[in-house]
């Protein structure tokens, strides 16, 4: 079983255009890159840690950049 901590309206909306922040490059074991991404959280600074299953690693990435970090 798959669980989220986002509580989204059942009407809720949204804009269609958005902006790809992480990864976007295809699959790879590249820092820009995700082979299988499972799961995500963003922290207050707006960090995006990405769990990249296939590639056996936990991404993270800093607001605005255009590679992650393997942490």
């Amino acid at each position: 079983m798959r669980a989220s901590s986002i509580d989204i309206h059942p009407n809720a909306t949204w804009s269609t255009s958005g902006i790809t922040v992480a990864g976007g490059n295809g699959y790879g074991s590249e820092t820009n890159q995700f082979d299988w991404p499972w799961g995500l959280y963003v922290d207050d600074d707006l960090t995006i840690y990405v769990v990249d299953w296939g590639n056996h690693r936990i991404m993270e990435w800093k607001s605005g950049a255009t590679n992650g970090k393997v942490v």
